[in-house]
């Protein structure tokens, strides 16, 4: 028996990761009705991650939270039992807003602590937030500030919006922290491993993107510095060098810090969740892919985590990317990952995202021929 394992992260704007599966699927059938697939949808924390989830069967949730900027927007967070999985970005990223509106000294994580808070008044005993797509880098002051930590200057005022203001911090208060947070156990699905300050830190490497001058990147550096050491006098332990605590502009560092959170590798904790270590024995071939594979592909994301876990099973991987850059393919084809592009190199992204399933499922059929046949 012939058994591959569908295991593709979304194809952004196109494709989920579970149409993704099943066009993929389709093809594999269309070279050999036998052949026996496992489908397990696939997410790296990221955006998706929830609707992974959901399309495993989790009840779909909604809460009405602050975003990045304040306006309140209704997040979905999927509960699976007694384990809620919360995107970050659903309540504090930068999709959230039009791109004149980026600013990282503005938006803060208030809206991701009320996420929180929503999936422990649903019952949730055990929390994954995905960290991906941030619009902040307020070293989740925000988040904690939304579930009762006070910040406070040397006069003891509150500090709240703004995250340049907590240059005036001067000590934390913990007393109000929703004693809930306690009783619950928090992973946190991260895509990155940097530190939260430095030349590698937060600022430093994600800001820009967020709309940050230079001037702004040193002084984001300098207030998240200094928020670090305000933290590790008041917890007696610091964790700004965590691996992670980077992530989601220092959210990983607060989640660590403050929540006692385990900071993983997104791709291996989803992996986890849906079984695909398990899939992957007695499997012969292993289907992954994202709407762009390019270098970046390399470090963490869901097609290099997926091609990670078949071959410490000793099953050979393909996979389908909308569009594949050559160094890509070089580089993955050295690990024994065939990268094959499913759109048409001459054709419009828009008119190849519009045929993303139709170009998937034909891949995956010649692909599944190559295969049977030896090639």
């Amino acid at each position: 028996m012939t058994i591959v394992v569908i295991a593709p992260d979304k194809f952004k704007g196109a494709l989920t990761a579970m149409q993704a599966s099943q066009a993929i699927e389709r093809g594999v059938k269309r070279a050999s009705p036998e052949i026996e697939c496992k489908l397990c949808p696939m997410a790296d924390g990221g955006e998706g991650t929830v609707e992974t989830f959901l399309d495993r069967g989790a009840q779909r949730m909604t809460a009405r939270v602050r975003g990045p900027l304040g306006k309140r927007v209704d997040a979905v967070f999927a509960l699976d039992g007694h384990t809620a999985i919360v995107e970050m970005s659903s309540a504090s990223g930068l999709g959230l807003l039009e791109k004149s509106q980026y600013d990282p000294t503005k938006t803060d994580t208030f809206g991701t602590g009320g996420l929180i808070t929503a999936a422990l008044s649903a019952g949730a005993r055990r929390i994954i937030v995905g960290l991906g797509g941030s619009a902040t880098n307020d070293a989740g002051t925000g988040m904690l500030r939304a579930l009762g930590v006070r910040f406070l200057d040397a006069s003891g005022d509150e500090l709240r919006e703004g995250i340049l203001t907590y240059q005036r911090l001067a000590s934390i208060d913990l007393e109000g922290l929703d004693d809930r947070v306690r009783d619950v156990q928090i992973d946190a699905a991260v895509d990155v491993d940097n530190p939260l300050c430095g030349p590698d830190g937060a600022s430093h490497t994600f800001a820009k993107q967020k709309g940050a001058t230079p001037e702004q990147i040193e002084q984001l550096d300098a207030v998240l510095e200094h928020i670090a050491d305000v933290a590790s006098k008041a917890l007696g332990h610091d964790e700004r060098n965590t691996p992670g605590a980077g992530a989601a502009g220092g959210l990983g560092f607060a989640l660590s810090a403050f929540l006692d959170a385990k900071l993983e590798r997104g791709v291996r904790l989803i992996a986890r969740e849906a079984g695909l270590p398990d899939a992957m024995r007695g499997a012969s071939l292993c289907m992954t892919g994202e709407g762009k594979i390019d270098m970046q592909t390399l470090h963490g994301k869901t097609v290099a985590g997926v091609a990670d876990i078949a071959r410490g099973c000793k099953v050979p991987v393909v996979a389908f990317g909308g569009k594949v850059d050559d160094d890509a393919k070089a580089a993955l084809s050295e690990r024994g990952i065939q990268a094959i592009q499913t759109a048409p190199a001459d054709m419009p992204a828009e008119q190849a995202m519009a045929r993303a399933g139709e170009f998937l499922e034909e891949a995956a059929a010649s692909a599944a021929n190559a295969f049977l046949h030896g090639d």
